[in-house]
């Protein structure tokens, strides 16, 4: 899959482009933790692993950061519930 995830903090979201379409998670900051609130991926782009790829790389920059996660959006609290490594991020 084409793209890599970035850190969009001019829109608060972490971003994805693959084929011309633009996933994203939007976000709000609060010191040390990232409360990410919505996942959107392009009609276009479902049911090929964007969203998994999105979360993966939006909870790894986090996991870099050294921040934590409040999931706000239900599709990142199911994607950290079935990915055991990331439950460490919770807030």
């Amino acid at each position: 899959m084409a793209g890599k995830v970035i850190d969009n903090t001019a829109k608060n979201r972490f971003e994805l482009e693959v084929e011309g379409h633009t996933a994203f998670i939007t976000y709000r900051r609060d010191g040390k933790t990232v409360d990410m609130l919505h996942t959107e991926v392009p009609k276009e782009l479902g049911g090929k692993g964007v969203g998994g790829t999105l979360a993966q790389g939006a909870l790894d920059m986090v996991q870099a950061s050294g921040d934590k996660v409040k999931p706000s959006c239900p599709f990142i609290a199911k994607y950290i519930d079935k990915n055991q490594q990331y439950k460490a991020l919770l807030a």
